[in-house]
């Protein structure tokens, strides 16, 4: 196997299907940058992240982590990450600047978006990651909603060219690019 990203839209099947192609190797190193779940504040958040916890084999290990690229570095096994959306949404709040212009820290994403690159072409094992496809739909009215698509758009871009395989879930279906 080699490195493959999985975009889709929300609820199109992308971590059911990344878990697939992970679920017969034997360890695997799941990536999670999300948000700690909370049932008190967000039950259904909270939810989705057990249900995901569940689906996941008991061999595999769990890495909640922002800085996927250490992670990935560290990693001796096959690793999948889900999703990128959260890596960046939770990377943008880390750094303090949904309200500032993008000129005064795009060196932090190109960071960071490298960083991940550099890990991902250097990994000597299988790597499965999960996005979410964005700008199918009409242009978001918030600034900071078309900044999360501009960058993320970015950000699959780039990772699709160095990856071997890139799939579009529709529906539930695999549709290899």
């Amino acid at each position: 196997m080699r490195k493959v990203l999985v975009t889709g839209g929300v609820r199109s099947g992308k971590s059911r299907y990344a878990e697939s192609l992970l679920v017969e190797v034997g360890e695997v190193a799941y990536l999670t940058p999300g948000y700690p779940a909370d049932p008190a504040s967000d039950p259904e958040w909270a939810a989705r992240v057990r249900n995901h916890q569940q689906r996941r084999p008991e061999h595999w290990r769990t890495v909640e982590t922002v800085d996927l690229a250490a992670a990935l570095t560290a990693s001796t096994s096959p690793v999948l990450i889900d999703c990128l959306g959260t890596w960046l949404t939770r990377s943008i709040d880390r750094w303090g600047t949904w309200d500032q212009p993008f000129d005064d820290w795009h060196h932090l994403f190109n960071t960071a978006v490298e960083d991940l690159l550099n890990a991902w072409r250097n990994h000597p094992h299988p790597i499965v990651a999960v996005t979410n496809e964005v700008g199918w739909g009409v242009v978001p009215a918030h600034p900071s909603g078309r900044l999360f698509a501009d960058l993320l758009g970015r950000t699959n871009q780039q990772l699709a060219t160095v990856s071997g395989d890139v799939v579009l879930m529709v529906a539930g279906r695999p549709l290899h690019l």
